[in-house]
This record gives structure tokens, sequence and C-alpha cells, in this order.
């Protein structure tokens, strides 16, 4: 009398417990309840429905019901299915717990490619990935508050609205939605740039105007490292070089590291070309600023002096002192390029603030 597909061993002492708690009224014993939660325990992990073994019970106990029970046997029904189901969320609970190690262990393998890659391959099947496939990582950071960027866990309520958004909208294209680092990430098959794209729209939205990069497709188990420390690397420059843009993609800034692959060759241009703006008075700091945002505003002098609230009139003897004082003209194509290579490795180097 087990209920419909629950085995008799879930219920195993349950009729005896009941018949001795109705005949004497007593609550029942420590050693009862913890026989009731270990059997829970047992239910849950051998795939049980909750539903099912509270029937079960309660067709138990209208089976073995004393005629003369009454209150003591409801009592003792209700002590013996609150442990029983203690002991069933407990087990969940527990197996919940270690999926999500499982989960976070191989996430923190993946990302930082510490595992055997055959092996790593195998595990990812179990998360929806196929890494013998080419795979893309957008990472999403937050926005700017008193104490740096706002971080996010997994759990957090951020994360979970982009996933449940991503998981509206595509179903299941083998989408793995997971933080790391404080940052939101998501790994897609490298052909599904409309996931990235979504999932870029809906984490600017949730972080409240943070910044998104897109790593380039890259193929193989190896492959979603790659993306993510592309992925990486553009927040980083973004940060360096001062780019508000919400989404920035690596294949649009590979210019960058190849710039600064020599770093000493990078450092003795700046030096070179920049270097003379420390005799300006205030030092280069201000005039430095100058060619940044002309640079940035396409050389329009108009613009540029908007962005840095003076007047064009301001701007030109600021463009015109720097002229002197290198000898390369901003206004000059001649001059231009070098000038303002010289410009983003500065920004790149953290010049003037470091010497070389």
């Amino acid at each position: 009398m087990a209920g419909r597909d629950v085995p008799e061993e879930y219920l195993d002492g349950y009729a005896r417990i009941l018949a001795n708690a109705s005949a004497t009224g007593r609550r029942l014993t420590r050693d009862e309840l913890d026989s009731r939660r270990a059997l829970g325990e047992r239910a849950a992990e051998a795939g049980f429905g909750l539903r099912a073994l509270v029937g079960a019970h309660l067709t138990a106990a209208r089976v073995h019901w004393p005629a003369t029970a009454g209150e003591h046997a409801l009592a003792a029904v209700e002590q013996a299915v609150d442990a029983f189901a203690e002991g069933y969320e407990r087990a969940q609970l527990l197996a919940v717990r270690q999926e999500e190690a499982a989960r976070r262990e191989f996430i923190d393998d993946l990302l930082h490619g510490r595992s055997d890659l055959g092996l790593l391959a195998e595990r990812a099947e179990r998360f929806g990935l196929r890494l013998s496939h080419a795979h893309a990582v957008a990472v999403a950071r937050g926005s700017v508050g008193h104490d740096g960027y706002d971080g996010y866990d997994e759990g957090d309520t951020v994360p979970r609205e982009v996933e449940r958004a991503l998981i509206t909208r595509f179903g299941d294209r083998n989408i793995l939605v997971t933080t790391k680092d404080g940052r939101l990430v998501c790994i897609a098959p490298g052909d599904q740039d409309d996931v990235l794209a979504f999932f870029a729209k809906q984490a600017y939205a949730a972080t409240d105007g943070g910044q998104v990069a897109i790593g380039r497709s890259q193929p193989g188990p190896g492959g979603v490292v790659q993306s993510y420390e592309e992925a990486l690397n553009a927040l980083d420059l973004a940060e360096r070089l001062e780019f508000d843009t919400p989404v920035l993609r690596s294949a649009d800034l590979l210019v960058y590291p190849v710039l600064t692959r020599d770093r000493q060759a990078m450092a003795d241009l700046v030096v070179s070309a920049l270097g003379p703006l420390r005799a300006a008075r205030g030092g280069a700091e201000p005039l430095l600023d100058t060619l940044t945002a002309y640079f940035d505003s396409g050389c329009v002098a108009a613009e540029a002096a908007r962005r840095l609230a003076l007047s064009v009139r301001a701007l030109t003897y600021r463009l015109e002192r720097i002229h002197k004082l290198t000898g390369a003209n901003p206004a000059d194509p001649v001059h231009r390029y070098t000038l303002q290579t010289a410009v983003i490795g500065a920004r790149l180097l953290d010049w003037p603030e470091k010497d070389f």
C-alpha cells in the first residue's frame, strides 16, 4: 500500500510508528524522526517526486489508522511526513549544491584552460556545450560605482534576468550564461552572433549602463578561453583608452595589440614624439588631453573644443603650442599619424604618470 510507483522501502516502520504513537499519545522520538529523514533523503536520491511520496504516506496512514486513534494519529502523521519531507529537501539541496560546485569548477577550468582538453570537452556536454565546434564569448561588466565596477555572482538577480531573457528568445541553443570575477559571461556557438548581440543588449540594460565586449569566434576545445581572453582584453583596452561604446568587438580593436606588441618600441615613440610636452606650463597632461580630444573628434577643431569645454581659439592656441614644442603639426596629415600613434601609446602605457 505504498502508493502508486513508490516502493514499500520508503515507508519502512511507518505503520509501527503510527500505531505506537496513537496508542500512547506521545510525540515521535528523535530516532523515529531521524529514520523518516533518512528515508526522505534516500527517496530524493532515487529520483521519486515529493508529491507521490506524500501521497503514499497518506494512503498508508489511512490503511493503518487505528479506529480509536483520532487526534493522536493525525499528530503522528504530521510529524512523520514533516520529517520525511525535511530529509527529502535536505538531499535535494545537497544535490543542487553539488551541481553548482561541479558547474563552477567546470566554468573555471573552461575559462582558464586548466584542464585536459579532451576531458574538458566530455564535461562540457553535461552543460550543453560541444567544444569540438567553434565558440565565441561575450563578457559584460557592471557600471562604475563608488568602489569600482559593480560585480555579480551566479545567483544574483541580474545574471538570472539576462539568462531568462536568452532562454525565452532562443530556447536551447547550446548557450551557457554564467559569471566570472564579478562579470557576466555568455558562451555561444561561433556561428550564432545574434545570440551574443542579444546578450549584449540585455546585459547593457540589466547592468544599468555597463559595457560588453565580444570576442571573436574561435575553433576547438581551446576556442572558448581564447575568445574569453579577447573579450577581457577589449574591456581592459576600453578602460585605458576611455572608450564609452556600450558594445565592443575585439575584431574591431586588433590594431591596438599590434601597436603595443613591441612595448619598448612604443615607449620610445611616446618619449620621442610627446616627451617635449613636459616643458609646457602645467606639464604634458593638458596638451595630451588636447591631442586626445582632437583625434577622437576626427580632427574637427570645433568638436574637440566642445569636448574640452574650450573656445575654438583656445584650442587652436594649444595645437600651435604642441607644434612648437614637438615640431609636429597635428593638422598636417604627414605628422598626424605619428602623433596619433604616440597618443594611443601614451594612453596604453599610462604616460606621463609612468615614466620609462
